[in-house]
C-alpha cells in the first residue's frame, strides 16, 4: 500500500530534439519518448505497433543530447519476446537514458486508450521482466512494468498482474486506463510498490490533478499527449495561410524569427564560428609572416 506522497513526479511526452528542448527549459522532471507520439510525428500512423526498435532508438539518441532531464522511452511490448527484451534494454540503456516502460499486450500492441487489446499470460511478461533485470548495467536504470488487464480482464486481475510484476523485478508499476476515480484511487492503496498514473486527454481515465494524485500515493504521472497540442496549432496555422493568405490568427500563437534561433542555440554556433575562424587567420597570418 502506497502512503501520500509530498509530491508527484511529472512525466511530459516530447517526440524530436525540439520540443525536448523546450521541455527542458521548462524545468519538468522527466521526458518521456512515447510510441504514440514517435509514429504520429515521423509517419502520420497511429500507435498500433508499427513502429520497430531501430526507429524508436533514433529519436531517443535525439531526444536524450537535447536535454538534461532523465528520459523514459516507450518500448511497447519489448518487440518480441525476452531475448527481444534483452537488446532493448541494453541499446537503449546505451543511450543515457533513464528507463523504460514494458506493456503486457500481445503483439501488435495498441494505443492503451483504444478497443480491442489483448494481454499475454502473466508469465510470459515476467519472463521479460526478469531478462530486463538481468540484461541492465544499472539498478538506476528503471523498469517501469504496464499492464493493459483492466480493459481484458477486469480491475482485481490488473492489480494481481500489477503486484506479480513487482514481484518479479519492476521498480514501478503503471495500471493503464483506469476507467473512474474509485478505481484510480484505488491502484496505489492496492499495489505493493510505487505507481504511475497516465493522463491522455479525451481518453478513458478521469484527468486527475497532481495534488489528487499526490495525496493518493502515485509516484509518478504521465503526460504524454503532446501531439494533441501540435496538431491544433498545426491546424490553425495552415488553416490561417491556406484561407486569408497570411498568419492571421495563428501570428499570436508564434515566436519570432530571432526567438525561434535562441531557442534552438544559434548564438552558441556563431560564437564557435568567432573562435575558430580566428584561429584560422591567426595561422594564415603567422604562415604568411614566417616566409613559407
Amino acid at each position: 500500500m502506497n502512503e501520500p506522497v509530498a509530491t508527484v513526479q511529472q512525466i511530459i511526452g516530447v517526440y524530436d530534439g525540439l520540443s525536448a528542448r523546450i521541455a527542458d527549459a521548462k524545468g519538468f522532471d522527466w521526458l518521456h519518448v512515447g510510441g504514440y507520439n514517435i509514429s504520429g510525428s515521423a509517419h502520420g500512423m497511429p500507435d498500433v505497433g508499427l513502429l520497430t526498435l531501430t526507429e524508436n532508438l533514433d529519436a531517443v539518441r535525439r531526444i536524450v543530447g537535447c536535454t538534461s532531464r532523465p528520459v523514459l522511452v516507450d518500448g511497447d511490448d519489448g518487440y518480441g519476446n525476452y531475448l527481444n527484451v534483452m537488446r532493448l534494454v541494453s541499446e537503449v540503456e546505451r543511450t543515457g537514458a533513464s528507463g523504460i516502460h514494458l506493456e503486457d499486450q500481445v503483439f501488435p500492441k495498441k494505443c492503451g486508450h483504444m478497443e480491442n487489446k489483448r494481454v499475454v499470460p502473466a508469465s510470459a511478461f515476467e519472463a521479460k521482466i526478469k531478462a530486463f533485470v538481468d540484461t541492465r548495467k544499472s539498478e538506476r536504470f528503471l523498469l517501469f512494468a504496464r499492464t493493459d488487464a483492466i480493459a481484458t480482464d477486469g480491475f482485481e486481475a490488473a492489480i494481481e498482474r500489477g503486484n506479480r510484476y513487482l514481484e518479479a523485478g519492476a521498480d514501478v508499476i503503471f495500471v493503464e486506463a483506469p476507467v473512474s476515480r474509485e478505481q484510480a484511487a484505488s491502484i496505489p492503496r492496492l499495489i505493493d510498490g510505487p505507481v504511475l498514473y497516465n493522463w491522455v486527454f479525451r481518453g478513458k481515465s478521469p484527468l486527475i490533478p497532481r495534488e489528487e494524485l499526490a495525496a493518493m500515493g502515485y509516484a509518478y504521472y504521465l503526460q504524454a499527449d503532446v501531439l494533441y497540442a501540435v496538431a491544433h496549432a498545426l491546424e490553425l496555422y495552415f488553416t490561417e495561410l491556406k484561407t486569408t493568405g497570411t498568419y492571421g490568427k495563428a501570428a499570436d500563437r508564434m515566436i519570432s524569427f530571432d526567438a525561434f534561433n535562441t531557442l534552438v542555440g544559434l548564438e552558441r554556433i556563431v560564437d564557435a564560428e568567432r573562435l575558430y575562424e580566428d584561429i584560422v587567420a591567426n595561422g594564415l597570418a603567422a604562415g604568411a609572416g614566417s616566409g613559407h
